[in-house]
């Protein structure tokens, strides 16, 4: 026997028989045996007679689908890095920004969809909890929630984490999700966010709906997303992205929720590279904005429990 050199198309087997069953299988080859089809086959004989070798390969498991798989795979390996050189997304990727984007503009809909409405509200001291506006705001709240796991629901491999683990990932991201979908409802023009039913609160009312000293945070954050001009479909990625994140505590399996993230994060950057060609700087500097969002998110949370 020749020494192995690792497990190849579901065997565990030498360098000199894997190049031979690929080469085999990929050109399709037919072999004639021109003893009695039960040649001796080992280090000294193998090249003898090329059928008996192939069936010598089947017999100890080396499996066709491997090789068609693997070539596959080289395949979608070499068009990866032809779509990353020249900027554009692969089918795949093109397929999962697609569910992604459509996931996002599903449980959330832009601006321009919304016919908004204002609250009259107590213009008292700015301090003051305005209850009217904390009630509207609680239900606004938990509507966006129920959204936000509907959102995930539609993420591509979601469901097919533990309950457990999709639970603790909801907990962790939902605030965060929440900041950055009314962020990206701000009206730079008015000073004022807009929810999914088309409130629309000043900066005076957000901070009496109960957002009290997250108010500023939050408007900062609305401002700093401005000149990054960011669509539907890049909101809904680094959403996607604060979601599925395996540097949460208490998952049971964080390195399977990496691998989930891991496409997202390169769907990201390249359609960012698609649509913004001459700004490769945009999709470290989005990013970014998930350590900011966790901060927000992280007094938000204490702000809660305060009240």
């Amino acid at each position: 026997q020749d020494k192995s050199s690792g497990y190849h198309y579901g065997v565990s087997s030498c360098e000199g028989c894997k190049g031979f069953f690929r080469r085999s299988i990929q050109k399709n080859m037919s072999y004639t045996c021109h003893r009695e089809k039960c040649c001796v086959i080992n280090k000294v004989t193998r090249n003898r007679c090329q059928y008996c070798r192939l069936q010598k390969c089947f017999e100890v498991g080396m499996s066709k689908e491997s090789v068609r798989n693997d070539r596959n795979k080289k395949k979608k390996d070499a068009l990866k890095l032809e779509c990353m050189e020249n900027g554009s997304l692969t089918p795949e990727m093109e397929e999962l920004v697609e569910k992604v984007r459509k996931a996002h503009e599903e449980t959330f809909p832009s601006l321009y969809q919304l016919g908004k409405y204002t609250m009259h509200s107590s213009t008292e001291h700015r301090v003051q909890l305005d209850l009217s506006l904390w009630d509207k705001f609680s239900e606004l709240a938990t509507k966006c929630i129920v959204k936000i796991v509907e959102f995930a629901k539609h993420l591509p491999g979601f469901v097919g984490l533990s309950i457990a683990d999709q639970i603790t990932l909801l907990k962790a991201a939902c605030l965060d999700i929440l900041i950055l979908r009314i962020c990206t409802r701000y009206t730079p023009e008015k000073d004022t966010m807009t929810f999914s039913d088309g409130l629309t609160l000043n900066r005076t009312q957000m901070h009496n709906a109960g957002f009290g000293p997250l108010t500023d945070l939050v408007f900062a954050f609305a401002t700093q997303l401005l000149p990054l001009q960011m669509n539907d479909t890049e909101a809904g990625l680094l959403s996607a992205i604060c979601l599925i994140c395996g540097d949460r505590q208490d998952l049971e399996e964080p390195d399977r929720v990496d691998q989930l993230q891991e496409p997202l994060l390169e769907a990201l950057k390249l359609y960012m590279r698609w649509r913004r060609p001459d700004k490769p700087h945009m999709f470290p500097k989005l990013l970014m904005k998930i350590t900011d969002l966790r901060g927000i998110s992280a007094k938000g949370a204490e702000r809660v429990i305060t009240l």
